[in-house]
């Protein structure tokens, strides 16, 4: 039992590291970050705004987790380029509305901080969106198809 969890072991942890690595793995762990750092600003100066922080500080979480444990290839009902990609697509939209209006309000700095980091998060989330977007468009190839003037 000691040998099996030892040799294990580095194995889970290179397969966790290297997602570290890549661009998703950055990407993810980037929006967390900016999220968190978006929910203090809000908790800060208005709580009421806050929700949006959370919701994609977890989905986010949970995105990471399931791209670094490669749970996206063991489970197949559910199509993750197309969630991961509206998830970012819809996290960009209402981080740049919540944005907005909270630039337009005038308050406090701490205010007027959450409403720019929202900003670059819309950029962040948007950005992630777009290179989703490919990751569904490359399933698909095209069929071969026969010379115009018939077999040579």
């Amino acid at each position: 039992m000691a040998d099996s969890e030892r040799f294990s072991a580095p194995g889970c942890w290179a397969a966790c590291t290297n997602f570290w690595r890549t661009r998703k793995g950055i990407l993810l762990f980037a929006e967390i970050i900016f999220c968190l750092v978006i929910l203090i600003c809000f908790s800060a100066s208005t709580p009421g705004y806050s929700s949006l922080s959370v919701v994609e500080m977890i989905l986010a979480a949970v995105f990471f987790v399931i791209y670094m444990c490669e749970l996206h290839n063991k489970i197949q009902f559910i199509n993750w380029p197309w969630s991961d990609f509206f998830r970012t697509l819809i996290a960009a939209i209402l981080y740049l509305i919540t944005s907005i209006v909270v630039l337009v309000e005038k308050g406090n700095n701490s205010k007027i901080a959450a409403g720019v980091f929202g900003l670059l998060a819309t950029i962040l989330f948007g950005y992630d969106a777009y290179i989703t977007f490919p990751l569904w468009q490359q399933r698909h190839t095209a069929a071969p198809t026969d010379p115009a003037d018939g077999p040579v």
